[in-house]
C-alpha cells in the first residue's frame, strides 16, 4: 500500500507535467525543427533572414537592457532610503512598493495608457512610444530592485562606510568605492530578474506598443494568432527560450554568490535621519515612490470612473450588458475568470501539494531531480505554453475547443510557486517532534495530522492565494486559449481597449479596476497568513 501509494505521489505530478508542460514545449521544438520526420531548419533561417524579425529580437534585447538600467537607477536611491533610515509609516510604504508587481500586466498597461495616453491628465501624448514602455516596465519592476537591494544593503556594517569617510572620502567616493562593491551580487540577482520579466514582457508592449514595438513574445503571439504562420513561430519561441535559459543560468550563480555572503553579515538598526540632507534624501524617495507607483493606479481608477456626460457608475453598471467588440457581457468575463482561477487554484494546490511531499520527505536525487522539474514552467514564457497547448492538445483527445484547457494551462504557471511555498515549511517541522510523538505510541497518521498537518495546511493557503492572484490576470497562454464566447478578464479589457470610443476605453478601465482589486484582495489574504518561515515568495 506504501508503495503505491509512494508511485502516485510521484507518479501524478510527472503525468501531468509530462502531458501538460513537456509534450506541448517539445510539439513546439519539433514544429521548428523537423519538417515531414526530417530536421529542416528553414524556418529557423526564414526568422534569421528577415530583418523585421531581427529587429524584433533586437528590440526585445535592448528594451530589456534600457528597463533594467532605468529600473536600478531608480528604485537604488529608494533602497538605500528602506535599508538604512527609520521613518513613520515605513511599514505601509515598503507593503505599498510590492503592489505594482502583483498586478496582472494588462492592468499596468491599461493604467499607463490611461495615465499616458492620448486622453490622460497630461499634455503630451506617449502611446506607441518607447518611453511608455520603459516607464511601465520600471513600474511593474520597481519593487523586485528595492527588496532585493535593500534587504542586502542592511547586511552591510555602516561602521565600514563611516570609516572611510573619516579617511577623507567623499560620498561619491565611499558609494562607489565601498558600498557598490559590496552590493554588487544583490544588484545582479535584481537585475537578471527585471531583464528576464522584461525580455519576456507581453501585455504590456502589446498594449503600450501600439504595434508600433513588438518584443519576441509579441511576434510569437501575432505569428501564430494573426498570420497563423505557425513554423515562423515556433522558430521565435525556440530562439526565445534560449535567451530564457541563458538569464536562469546567470541568475542561478548569483544566488549562490549571494547566499553564501549573507551568511557573514548581521542586519543594521536603521535609524532616523539626523541631517537636513537626509531628510530630503527620504522626503524626494517618497515623492518619486508616491508619483511613479501611484499616479498611474490613481489614474486608471478615475478614467473608470469618467463618462462622456462627465463622473457616474456607468462604466461599472453597463458590464451587464452587451458591450460593442465582446460576443458576451463583461461580467460574463468577470465569471469566467473567477471559475477558472477557482480551478485553476484547486488543481495547482492537488498537484503542487503531491509534488512537494515527495521533495520534502524523500532525500536524494529523485527530490533534487523532481524539485529541478517542477520549477522549469516558472522558467517558460507564458505566451510559448499557450502556443504549446495550441500545436499539441489535438490528439488524442482534441482539447484546444475545451474551456477548461484555461485552468489547466494557469495551474502549470501557478504549480511553482505552490511547490516554493509548501517544501521550506515541510522541511522546517523537527523529526525529534515527530520521533516524541511516535514514541508516546501515535501511529504515523496521527502523528502527521497533529504535527504536520496545522503547518502544511496554511501553506497550502498560502499556495492557494498566489494560484488565485496569478489565475486571475494570467494573459500569456489565456490570449491563445480563450474564445470569443468565453472571454477572461485580461481578453476582454485587451479587446475593449482595441475598440474606439470613450465607453469602450471607460469600460476596459472598470475591468482592469475591479481585475486589479482582486488580485489585491488575494495578495492581502496572502500576506495575513503568511510568516517569515513560510515559503519562499
Amino acid at each position: 500500500m506504501i508503495r503505491a501509494g509512494g508511485i502516485a505521489l510521484v507518479g501524478i505530478p510527472l503525468l501531468f507535467l509530462a502531458y501538460f508542460f513537456i509534450y506541448p514545449l517539445v510539439t513546439v521544438l519539433v514544429t521548428g525543427f523537423f519538417s515531414d520526420g526530417q530536421i529542416d531548419l528553414g524556418p529557423i533561417e526564414a526568422v534569421l533572414g528577415r530583418s523585421a524579425l531581427l529587429n524584433v529580437a533586437w528590440f526585445t534585447l535592448w528594451q530589456a537592457v534600457a528597463s533594467t538600467l532605468l529600473t536600478l537607477v531608480l528604485a537604488l536611491p529608494a533602497a538605500n532610503v528602506m535599508a538604512r533610515y527609520d521613518f513613520r509609516g515605513k511599514a505601509i510604504v515598503r507593503a505599498a512598493i510590492v503592489v505594482p508587481f502583483v498586478l496582472p500586466t494588462v492592468v499596468v498597461g491599461s493604467a499607463f495608457l490611461a495615465l499616458l495616453g492620448p486622453n490622460g491628465p497630461l499634455p503630451f501624448d506617449l502611446k506607441g512610444t518607447i518611453w511608455a514602455i520603459l516607464l511601465a516596465h520600471v513600474f511593474f519592476n520597481y519593487s523586485i530592485v528595492v527588496r532585493t537591494v535593500s534587504a542586502y544593503w542592511e547586511r552591510i556594517d555602516p561602521s565600514m562606510t563611516e570609516a572611510a569617510k573619516m579617511l577623507g572620502a567623499g560620498p561619491v567616493k565611499v558609494f562607489f568605492r565601498v558600498t557598490l562593491p559590496m552590493l554588487r551580487p544583490a544588484l545582479a540577482s535584481a537585475a537578471s530578474l527585471v531583464f528576464l520579466f522584461t525580455f519576456t514582457s507581453f501585455g504590456i508592449v502589446l498594449i503600450l506598443g501600439a504595434l508600433r514595438y513588438a518584443t519576441i513574445e509579441v511576434e510569437i503571439w501575432r505569428q501564430a494568432t494573426n498570420l497563423l504562420e505557425f513554423e515562423i513561430a515556433a522558430a521565435l519561441a525556440l530562439l526565445q527560450l534560449v535567451g530564457i535559459t541563458v538569464i536562469l543560468l546567470l541568475y542561478s550563480r548569483y544566488q549562490e554568490r549571494r547566499a553564501v555572503e549573507f551568511a557573514h553579515r548581521t542586519v543594521a538598526t536603521p535609524s532616523r535621519a539626523r541631517t537636513q540632507w537626509q531628510q530630503r534624501h527620504i522626503g524626494a524617495n517618497l515623492t518619486i515612490m508616491a508619483v511613479l507607483l501611484g499616479a498611474p493606479i490613481v489614474v486608471l481608477i478615475e478614467r473608470s470612473l469618467r463618462s462622456a456626460s462627465g463622473y457616474s457608475l456607468d462604466a461599472y453598471t453597463g458590464l451587464n450588458e452587451r458591450i460593442a467588440g465582446l460576443a458576451a457581457p463583461a461580467t460574463t468575463a468577470i465569471w469566467n475568470s473567477t471559475r477558472f482561477a477557482a480551478a485553476a487554484t484547486l488543481l495547482a494546490v492537488a498537484i503542487g501539494m503531491t509534488a512537494a511531499t515527495v521533495i520534502a520527505y524523500r532525500r536524494g536525487w529523485l527530490s533534487r531531480s523532481f524539485d529541478a522539474l517542477l520549477m522549469l514552467p516558472l522558467g517558460t514564457s507564458a505566451v510559448t505554453l499557450g502556443f504549446g497547448f495550441l500545436l499539441a492538445l489535438d490528439a488524442p483527445v482534441d482539447l484546444r475547443a475545451s474551456i477548461w484547457l484555461i485552468p489547466i494551462a494557469h495551474a502549470m504557471v501557478a504549480i511553482p510557486f505552490v511547490v516554493r511555498t509548501a517544501v521550506p515549511v515541510m522541511r522546517s517541522v523537527r523529526h525529534n517532534l515527530r520521533e516524541a510523538a511516535a514514541m508516546l505510541g501515535a501511529p504515523p497518521e496521527t502523528v502527521w495530522r497533529e504535527i504536520d498537518l496545522p503547518l502544511v495546511t496554511r501553506a497550502a493557503l498560502i499556495g492557494a492565494g498566489f494560484a488565485f492572484a496569478v489565475s486571475l490576470g494570467e494573459f500569456g497562454a489565456t490570449s491563445f486559449l480563450a474564445v470569443s464566447a468565453n472571454p477572461t478578464l485580461p481578453t476582454a479589457i485587451f479587446r475593449l481597449l482595441g475598440r474606439p470610443g470613450i465607453e469602450n476605453f471607460s469600460n476596459a478601465m472598470a475591468l482592469s479596476t475591479i481585475l486589479m482589486l482582486g488580485t489585491a484582495l488575494a495578495v492581502m489574504a496572502i500576506e495575513r497568513l503568511r510568516t517569515d518561515s513560510l515559503g519562499d515568495f
